[in-house]
C-alpha cells in the first residue's frame, strides 16, 4: 500500500504544488487523469524516489520513503518499482535485448525477458536496434524493461502519449493485462482509456497552489 499524506513540492521558481492525501492499494490499477501542469508526473517521481517532497510523507508498505536517504530510495526503486518513462529512455543504437540487458548492471534478474517480450508481441524484434522500431514497438520495449524484474509497483508516465489512439489503446490494454495483481499507477490526459483501470483519480481536484509556469523534464 502507498500512502500520500500532507505532501507538497516546491520548485526553484517558487512554484509549490500541494497534494491532497491519497492511498493506493496493493494489486489495484490507478489512472491519474488531468491536464498538463497539474502535478501528475511530479507525484510519480516522488513515489519513485527520484524527487523528494518538500514536506509530508510517502509511505510504502509501512516504510516512510520520504525519510529515507537517496541511496535507500534508489535501491528500493531498483528492487521494487518498474518505471515506464514518457520518453521511453531507450538507447537507439542498441538492440532491444541489450536495452533490457543493461538492468544486469543493477543486479536485476532478467531471465524472464523472452517471456515478457513474447507476451507483449515484440519478441521477433529482440535483436533489432531500437532506432528501427515504430513508436508502438518502442513503448512495448519500455514496458518489458520495466516489468521484467517483476516489480511490486509499476509507474507509467503518459505511456501512450507518443502514440495515436488506436495503438495507444492497445498498448494500455497490454500494460494493464501484464500488470494484473500488481500496483499500477499510470499518468495520462486521455479519459478514453479509463475503462482499463480500477480507480480513476482526477488530479485537477487533488492538487492546489500551482501556477501555470510549473515546468519540469518529463512533464508535471
Amino acid at each position: 500500500m502507498i500512502e500520500i499524506k500532507g505532501i507538497s513540492k516546491q520548485f526553484q521558481n517558487e512554484t509549490e504544488i500541494d497534494y491532497r492525501d491519497m492511498t493506493f492499494e496493493s494489486g489495484r490499477s490507478y489512472m491519474l487523469l488531468g491536464a498538463s501542469g497539474c502535478g501528475k508526473s511530479t507525484l510519480l517521481n516522488m513515489i519513485a524516489g527520484i524527487l523528494s517532497p518538500t514536506k509530508g510523507s510517502i509511505t510504502i508498505d509501512g516504510r516512510d520513503m520520504s525519510a529515507a536517504t537517496q541511496k535507500e530510495r534508489d535501491r528500493f526503486r531498483i528492487e521494487r518499482i518498474g518505471y515506464i518513462f514518457q520518453d521511453f529512455k531507450l538507447i537507439n543504437d542498441m538492440t532491444v535485448a541489450d536495452n533490457i540487458g543493461i538492468l544486469r548492471l543493477e543486479g536485476v534478474d532478467i531471465s524472464g525477458m523472452d517471456e515478457m517480450l513474447k507476451h507483449l508481441a515484440i519478441y521477433e524484434k529482440k535483436n533489432a536496434r531500437v532506432k528501427h522500431l515504430s513508436g508502438g514497438q518502442k513503448q512495448r520495449v519500455a514496458i518489458a524493461r520495466a516489468l521484467v524484474k517483476r516489480p511490486d509497483i509499476i509507474l507509467a508516465d503518459e505511456p501512450t502519449g507518443n502514440l495515436n489512439f488506436a495503438i495507444g489503446e492497445q498498448v494500455m490494454r497490454e500494460l494493464c493485462e501484464v500488470s494484473r495483481g500488481k500496483t499500477l499507477i499510470a499518468v495520462t490526459h486521455d479519459d478514453r482509456l479509463a475503462k482499463y483501470f480500477d480507480v480513476i483519480i482526477d488530479m485537477n481536484e487533488m492538487t492546489s497552489g500551482m501556477r501555470d509556469t510549473v515546468s519540469e523534464q518529463g512533464g508535471v
